[in-house]
C-alpha cells in the first residue's frame, strides 16, 4: 500500500504523520510532500517525535510535483486552519482524505509554550492516524 501525506511546507505536520504511520506498519510505503516545501524539517518536529521514539531527522521536505505520476492508495491532507488552503492532488488516487491539524510552526509565545503546541499536535496526529490505521488502512487491499 502506498500513502502520500500532504501539507504546504512538508516540514511539520505531514512529516510527523509520515513518521507515525510508518511506525505502525512497515509494509505501508509512506511518503510526504508539500506544495511549497520548506528548506528543512522543523527542528521542533524532529525533537518531539524523538520523544516518542520516532526518528524523522533524516527526512527532507519534498515538492508534491515529484509524486504526481505515481499511483496512490491514499492521499491524505493534514493542513488545518481557515487561513490555510490544502494542496490539491491531481494524480491517480483510490482514496482522498482530509485530517486537519493546526500548524504548530505558526505558534507564538515562550519556547516552552511553543514546544507544548508541537507536542499537542504530535499527539493529535498520533491519535487520528492510529485510529485511521486500525479502522481502515490495515484492512485495505493495496492496488495491483
Amino acid at each position: 500500500m502506498k500513502v502520500l501525506i500532504l501539507c504546504t511546507g512538508n516540514s511539520c505536520r505531514s512529516q510527523m504523520a509520515h513518521g507515525i504511520l510508518a511506525s505502525l506498519d512497515s509494509e505501508i510505503k509512506v511518503f510526504s510532500a508539500g506544495t511549497k516545501p520548506a528548506g528543512i524539517i522543523n527542528p521542533l518536529a524532529v525533537e518531539v517525535m524523538a520523544e516518542i521514539g520516532i526518528d524523522i531527522s533524516g527526512n527532507k521536505p519534498v515538492n508534491v510535483s515529484e509524486y504526481l505520476a505515481d499511483k496512490w492508495d491514499y492521499v491524505i491532507t493534514v493542513c488545518g486552519g481557515a487561513n490555510e488552503s490544502c494542496p490539491a492532488f491531481t494524480g491517480d488516487v483510490r482514496h482522498r482524505l482530509h485530517i486537519g491539524f493546526d500548524d504548530p510552526s505558526e505558534c507564538e509565545g515562550s519556547a516552552s509554550f511553543v514546544k507544548e503546541e508541537f507536542r499537542r499536535i504530535r499527539d493529535a496526529i498520533k491519535e487520528k492516524f492510529s485510529r485511521l490505521y486500525h479502522t481502515e488502512l490495515q484492512y485495505e487491499k493495496p492496488r495491483d
